[in-house]
């Protein structure tokens, strides 16, 4: 049977890092290591876990569940499966995620090399995003060319770009590290492992896995365990590019103390790369957030484009993809700062159920797929996410809150976890005094037919 040759699979990792390596890759990185200071590699090592770890399960989760995100929701409850795989592709679409990759083109693509009087117009990140969505959209129209597009040319140049970044701050740095600032100080792990939230990979995972899966099947693999197998493959490689390059951009964040405190990651390394380059800075930093944004919004916009377009067939891909595009054209210009704002909410209460629902998945077989594994721990997640995405909106009600604060880790941001484990192990009681009432031979029929 066919299988994917080594190039061919190194090839789409590239491709799949690039899917991933955003704007929130871009930014949050910096951001976290100028606060974290000297505690840098330790707040590094818990936003690995959530930044690289998460999105690498997540694929894997996926591809062995036949690489859909709906069938993997389904075995909690099909009306889980609708809304939570609708409210995914929502947050890493239109909503937040591919806007931000507009957003964060501007800002660092574009705004440098503005003159004084136009960096306060609403005119030139109007006009960006209206030709940096355009020129999203017509990569978009043919996504089988995914591979070649971007795993062959968009991303190498990418790295090179990157890689040039770091070398010329290890061979001339800015400066020693500074102080923890904030939660950095006590708790620097917790404090990156939330961070790591931001970058959004672990929901675009449970997204990305079906655009890896077909453009590997477009390779000619046809053979799902073949498929799955490559998905791995390419899903390590992909995890292993991230961690090195959070890691190298950290360190500029990390030793750019020196020159002052900046609002956002993208502040920072225009700051940086000045420094080390000079005016020939500015332009790299700009070719290299313009290629890592352009990959992850052409990934986005077609992974959600075929979601939304095989739902509503009355709307084809190629006009779901315009809708897209230009709707978040839209969204992109309330600006950078704003939407990091407004994501913080939806990630708090959305994230911990991606987590808990990919994990699960690993230890399907172990707990012989009792439904009521699945419905314990999501539901006991969701009532601890939910009140701490309505907490950081501030909207908590001080009564639950004061019961939700004496929850182990809760205060390092991750309450949610023992109530899920707990949740998880009364679903497996109960689901073993009710052995009919597993999973059993319905499940197995569904995510066979999903997977037709």
């Amino acid at each position: 049977m066919r299988e994917l040759s080594t190039r061919q699979t190194i090839t789409v990792g590239l491709m799949l890092f690039a899917l991933f390596f955003g704007a929130g890759n871009m930014i949050f990185p910096p951001a976290l290591g100028q606060a974290a200071g000297s505690n840098v590699w330790l707040a590094m090592l818990g936003f690995i876990i959530t930044g690289v770890g998460l999105p690498l399960l997540g694929v894997i989760a996926v591809s062995l569940s036949g690489g859909n995100l709906q069938t993997l929701a389904g075995r909690v409850h099909p009306v889980f499966a609708v809304i939570f795989t609708f409210v995914v592709y929502l947050a890493i679409g239109p909503f937040l995620a591919i806007p931000r990759t507009g957003t964060v083109t501007f800002e660092m693509g574009v705004l440098p090399f503005l003159p004084e009087s136009m960096k306060e117009s609403w005119l030139p990140l109007f006009i960006t995003t209206i030709v940096y969505f355009a020129i999203t959209f017509w990569l978009c129209l043919n996504p089988t060319k995914l591979v070649d597009r971007i795993g062959k040319v968009l991303t190498p140049a990418l790295l090179l770009i990157i890689g040039l970044m770091f070398v010329q701050s290890l061979f001339h740095p800015i400066g020693g590290m500074g102080q923890p600032t904030g939660a950095y100080q006590e708790t620097a792990f917790f404090k990156g492992f939330l961070e790591g939230y931001l970058t959004l990979d672990a929901l675009a995972a449970m997204v990305f896995g079906i655009v890896v899966t077909s453009a590997i099947q477009n390779q000619g693999v046809t053979d799902r365990k073949k498929v799955t197998w490559s998905t791995i493959k390419a899903a390590i490689i992909a995890a292993c590019g991230l961690g090195l390059v959070y890691l190298a951009l950290a360190y500029m964040g990390a030793t750019s103390f020196s020159l002052g405190q900046s609002e956002n990651g993208g502040q920072i390394l225009t700051a940086v790369v000045q420094q080390l380059f000079g005016p020939l800075g500015s332009m790299l930093l700009g070719a290299a957030v313009t290629l890592a944004c352009l990959t992850t919004s052409v990934g986005l916009v077609t992974a959600c484009s075929r979601f939304f377009s095989d739902r509503i067939p009355a709307i084809s891909y190629p006009v779901m993809a315009a809708i897209l595009c230009l709707f978040s054209a839209g969204v992109a210009n309330i600006g950078l700062t704003q939407l990091i704002a407004i994501s913080v909410p939806v990630l708090m209460a959305i994230y911990p159920l991606a987590i808990v629902l990919m994990l699960l998945s690993f230890f399907h077989k172990l707990f012989k797929g009792h439904k009521a594994v699945y419905i314990g721990a999501i539901v006991a997640t969701a009532i601890v996410s939910l009140m701490d995405g309505f907490s950081s909106m501030g909207l908590s009600v001080e009564a639950i809150h004061s019961i939700f604060k004496h929850l182990p880790l809760h205060k390092e941001g991750i309450g949610w976890l023992l109530p899920a484990v707990a949740g998880a192990l009364l679903g497996f009681l109960w689901g073993s005094m009710r052995p009919g009432k597993k999973s059993g031979k319905r499940e197995v029929y569904q995510e066979k037919t999903s997977n037709l």
